[in-house]
């Protein structure tokens, strides 16, 4: 649905074949996102690898996150109902 909305404003009123330019089109965005998602992964897991082989960022990572659920928890104690 979103090439359908999207992309037809790319594509010239007298094209000679506007569903081929709508399928390359198409076609590019996704392989720009397969590549943008490759790469996410790979740095993803070069910080993966650097975060778990050192105990103390570890350690800060759990207490931030510890910190964090403790503070969506003291907001939701003291939040009121407005239904």
């Amino acid at each position: 649905i979103f090439f359908l909305a999207f992309l037809p404003q790319f594509i010239a009123r007298d094209d000679p074949s506007p569903m081929l330019r709508l399928l390359t089109l198409s076609a590019i965005f996704m392989l720009m996102t397969l590549v943008v998602f490759a790469l996410y992964g790979m740095f993803a897991s070069f910080m993966r690898a650097r975060v778990l082989s050192r105990p103390r960022v570890t350690a800060w990572l759990r207490r931030f996150f510890a910190a964090g659920f403790v503070a969506l928890g003291l907001k939701l104690l003291f939040s009121t109902s407005r239904a």
